[in-house]
């Protein structure tokens, strides 16, 4: 039986395979890719250390002789959709290489929608998870800031870049849950709002709706928020500053 370490222990300081003995039979790469695949399927709360043993055709207590602890599989999982990002060449202009890069952050977690679940500082000192946050602080070089208010902004931006697709996902979930179609639904809420609107108890509402009573766009919105939190981190001086 496999026993799991007593100690707090880094998924990646352990030694994949030991050094004698034959050669594991999976590799990490192999558990990350079966993991992320049933995720992908099914939903982060379908990815079980049982499970992930069956996708690999082994027992589940011979899958802990690889992966101590189901914290870590998440782990092996981040850097495994982490290395999908692409890093271009540099502009020189760092607001636009930090949005360039939030933009395909956002790609990548509607391509697995169970990430964002997932995005905690704890999952975030993998191989891939580190070339990706030297490659930000790169994006950064010309900003005139510490490296400490530089993996501030880091960390600002993916917290804006979360939150939105984490919404997205939770309204795309929901609308495809309903026994109606979104327009019917949108319909019937947009002319319970407008009443309510119209009754005088909502004036400042009453003011922003008749500014823009238009269909939002949710395009024009992520970049704003992106962008207002770049410009926002710029007009704050540094510490001690």
């Amino acid at each position: 039986m496999a026993v799991r370490p007593a100690v707090p222990e880094v998924i990646w300081a352990r030694p994949e395979r030991a050094g004698r003995g034959p050669r594991p039979a999976h590799s990490r790469a192999d558990i990350a890719a079966a993991a992320v695949r049933v995720a992908d399927a099914e939903g982060i709360d379908a990815v079980s250390m049982r499970k992930i043993a069956a996708e690999l055709g082994m027992g589940t207590m011979s899958l802990y002789n690889y992966v101590p602890r189901k914290e870590d599989l998440y782990e092996l999982m981040i850097d495994a959709v982490s290395a999908e990002y692409t890093y271009p060449e540099l502009t020189g202009d760092w607001r636009e290489d930090v949005l360039s890069l939030a933009r395909q952050a956002r790609t990548l977690m509607h391509r697995h929608p169970w990430m964002p679940r997932l995005m905690s500082p704890v999952y975030g000192f993998s191989p891939n998870a580190l070339t990706y946050l030297e490659y930000c602080l790169s994006c950064l070089d010309p900003l005139e800031r510490p490296y400490g208010a530089k993996l501030e902004l880091i960390a600002a931006v993916t917290s804006v870049v979360t939150t939105y697709v984490a919404n997205e996902i939770a309204t795309g979930e929901r609308t495809r849950s309903l026994p109606w179609s979104a327009e019917q639904e949108q319909a019937v809420r947009i002319a319970y709002l407008g009443g309510q609107v119209a009754s005088g108890r909502y004036p400042r509402l009453a003011a922003a709706f008749t500014e823009d009573s238009g269909p939002i766009d949710l395009e024009a919105v992520f970049e704003r928020a992106l962008r207002r939190t770049l410009e926002g981190f710029v007009a704050v001086p540094p510490e001690g500053g």
